[in-house]
């Protein structure tokens, strides 16, 4: 649908005299190499050439444009060259710090996975990955180690189950967040399958949303624990109950995090499950059409949110994109509880769902065909994987619940975890992240195990969620959770470079049961050298302890102590 000029006058009139790049706006030409590599040709017919030219002439057969650009739209991205430290990450080019294989980024849309989809991944993990898989925060599962002589061959495994690379990376579209018990939970208000379904199956490998300003991420949920962190997506669509229109969805837009985070923002409106995919089409269109493209700093819709406001923003939507007028609805309810779903919980149809905690997301091709293989032997063909990088097995029959809790325990995966394995996340890290400064997943590993010796014995009746990530951009939520850390380097004593986190305290979401989600704050000058995290942690794990009041939470005792509280 073309957009009436008066919506664009009126845009253009509330614009500043630079070109921002918005295309209704200030025209489509390109105002940086970004851009220009996007015109040249869709980036999606990249694949043509990965398949026909690069794996049957190698790694060095790449062009730039297509190495570090075009190939995110299909899941792929150079990894970082091993043996380089954080002091080089922001020193050397992209092609000195790309190693000659690449990260894929499986897309698991909702996070559903049969077994036999788990199994062909557990397959290409340990034939083509070196046994690489991690379980992300937007549950995919991530591949290491793959060289493009092999991708062809990757995708026609993925593509024989129904499985796909499709805009996993890139300026698109990303994968769907979805409740990981959508359709089975017994405390479900409405069930998002078949609108994630639908968008999927109509949107998904579109050429004409295949050019975003920057990548476009979407959650959707119906069950009352908000369990897709809405408040930090593009889009987001939630459950609620109109009081005359039934169950639908409270529609958020313009969140996320990285250096400028910002929280998405209701718009007021109630979507019912028939609207839901031509909102979702217009809200990704309104993106396109208005989205900053001259810095990619500046080119997330919430950028445009923060312009427009979300009066606006509903307003031009309705009148351009969709042709009527959404009903004004009722905001989500406070979460019913943690949202990760952990452990054993009751389906609607007298079968059980358990969640299980694998360590920071860390995985294998082993671990996963042992999962699949503990799953059918539970009765279960069906795998979730959740936005805080668990991984449930559903429709378990009651009588084979034992044997599958004990199965996962011999496999590293825990139903019972300890608190801070339940409720600590990390990002890739330096280990093949070129963005990174310093570890993650081992550091966040080693720093859990030694909480549990040292806390043993101490009761932490609320959650307190740890996030490691390696660098500024956030992609393990720092901000949003109660202890956030941020890898950076940072002068030690003698002047050398000395690896580091800067500290959010503070931080949360509606999914973490939080009543005022919010952003953590910082604490002036406080960086913990890595050789001092789990110190760090124990010590204002114990602060909270004795200063809390009863009932309170992390978050809100840490935007209250003082300074020397939360050193």
């Amino acid at each position: 649908m073309s957009t009436p000029p008066a919506t664009t006058e009126r845009v253009r009139a509330a614009s500043p005299g630079r070109s921002n790049g918005q295309w209704l706006v200030d025209g489509k030409a390109p105002l940086n190499h970004n851009e220009e590599f996007k015109a040249e040709e869709n980036p999606l017919a990249v694949r043509s050439r990965i398949e026909t030219i690069y794996a049957r002439d190698g790694f060095d057969s790449i062009p730039d444009d297509d190495l570090h650009g075009r190939m995110r739209w299909w899941g792929l991205y150079t990894q970082r060259k091993q043996g380089l430290d954080g002091g080089r990450t922001g020193t050397l080019s992209a092609d000195e710090l790309s190693d000659r294989y690449f990260m894929m980024r499986v897309r698991c849309d909702g996070g559903a996975l049969t077994t036999e989809q788990l199994r062909v991944i557990a397959g290409i993990s340990t034939e083509f990955a070196r046994g690489t898989a991690d379980i992300s925060d937007r549950q995919n599962i991530q591949l290491h180690w793959i060289e493009v002589e092999n991708v062809p061959e990757i995708w026609r495994r993925l593509e024989a189950v129904g499985l796909s690379t499709t805009t996993a990376c890139g300026d698109t579209p990303r994968v769907f967040l979805g409740s990981p018990v959508a359709g089975i939970a017994a405390d479900e208000i409405i069930d998002p399958t078949p609108v994630i379904e639908t968008i999927l199956e109509r949107y998904l490998g579109s050429e004409e949303i295949a050019n975003l300003p920057r990548k476009f991420k979407t959650a959707v949920t119906g069950h009352p624990s908000l369990d897709v962190v809405h408040e930090i997506n593009d889009i987001s669509l939630v459950g609620v109950v109109h009081p005359e229109l039934g169950p639908g969805f409270d529609l958020w837009v313009g969140g996320g995090l990285s250096t400028s985070p910002r929280l998405a923002e209701r718009l007021g409106a109630f979507v019912t499950a028939e609207q839901a995919p031509d909102v979702w089409y217009g809200v990704v269109r309104i993106f396109r059409d208005y989205g900053y493209r001259r810095l990619r700093n500046k080119a997330r819709l919430k950028f445009l949110l923060a312009e427009w406001g979300a009066e606006k923003f509903r307003r031009v939507l309705q009148d351009d994109y969709l042709g009527y007028e959404l009903a004004d609805g009722p905001a989500p309810a406070v979460a019913t509880g943690v949202g990760d779903h952990v452990g054993v919980h009751d389906q609607k149809d007298g079968r059980k769902y358990v969640g299980f905690a694998p360590t920071v997301g860390r995985v294998s091709g082993e671990t996963l065909t042992a999962l699949a293989e503990a799953a059918e032997a539970a009765g279960s063909q069906r795998i979730r994987l959740t936005p805080h990088q668990k991984v449930l097995v559903l429709d378990v029959e009651p009588a084979e619940l034992d044997a599958l809790l004990a199965a996962g325990e011999e496999i590293g995966l825990t139903a019972t975890p300890s608190p801070f394995r339940r409720h600590t996340m990390a990002c890739t890290g330096i280990e093949y992240c070129k963005l990174a400064f310093v570890n993650t997943k081992d550091t966040a590993a080693e720093t859990i195990a030694e909480l549990e010796r040292r806390l043993d014995g101490v009761e932490i009746d609320t959650p307190i969620t740890l996030n490691v990530n390696g660098c500024p951009n956030s992609c393990a939520r720092i901000q949003t959770a109660d202890i956030g850390l941020k890898g950076q380097l940072m002068k030690s004593p003698d002047g050398a470079d000395e690896f580091a986190y800067q500290v959010h305290l503070g931080g949360g979401l509606a999914s973490q049961t939080r009543d005022d989600p919010g952003l953590g704050r910082t604490v002036r000058g406080l960086k913990v050298p890595a050789a001092d995290l789990t110190d760090y942690v124990e010590r204002v794990t114990r602060s909270f302890l004795a200063g809390r009041a009863d009932g309170e939470t992390f978050a809100s005792w840490a935007h209250r102590a003082d300074d020397e509280e939360l050193r």
